[in-house]
């Protein structure tokens, strides 16, 4: 973040209470952040791609400040901000498919996250079906999972986040990882 915890803090608690330019003061305290990583989560998509990190950041932020605001902390807002990011290359993804589901699309392990941006064509539609499973599942684990692979946190900032040790986090993260890829490759199988 570009500004301290505290700050964002505050300005979330101004947004959620409806105080005048709470909103445009929100934008710049995220944007940095938020830009960074959707430029990471789009770094390897095709030229041609309609949506640019820029967009991504902007429809995020507009879903974010449309919404029931609520936010309870850093991390509630963290976590919304990757929820919308993720909601929004899913429906692109949905809208640009192809006529058959998958065709074209490579898988990749999702616990080497950087590798499975790096290929061509990732299946956001799998993942994004599979999160949604998995959420019921282990909700603290889909936090972690939300964090660092959409949100970009380090295993650091993730426990101090959720008030877990590292090792807590690393543990969940794959556990996670091993449960979305075989829930991935069982959806591939049905497609």
């Amino acid at each position: 973040m570009a500004d301290s915890g505290e700050s964002l803090g505050q300005t979330l608690a101004a947004v959620d209470a409806g105080l005048p330019q709470a909103t445009e003061k929100l934008l710049p305290l995220v944007y940095d952040d938020l830009r960074a990583r959707a430029r990471h989560l789009m770094a390897n998509e095709r030229s041609s791609h309609t949506l640019t990190p820029t967009a991504l950041v902007h429809e995020a932020y507009l879903k974010l400040v449309d919404a029931d605001r609520g936010w309870r902390s850093r991390t509630h807002f963290l976590s919304a901000a990757a929820q919308a990011m993720r909601r929004i290359l899913v429906d692109h993804a949905r809208n640009k498919g192809a006529a058959k589901r998958g065709a074209g699309w490579k898988r990749a392990a999702i616990e080497n996250a950087d590798a499975a941006l790096a290929t061509d064509n990732f299946d956001w539609i799998s993942l994004d079906e599979a999160l949604d499973r998995f959420r019921v599942v282990d909700e603290r684990a889909h936090q972690v999972v939300m964090l660092r692979f959409f949100a970009g946190r380090t295993e650091t900032e993730i426990g101090q986040m959720l008030g877990i040790g590292e090792r807590q986090v690393r543990r969940e993260w794959k556990t996670a990882c091993l449960w979305l890829r075989q829930a991935m490759d069982e959806g591939a199988g049905n497609g």
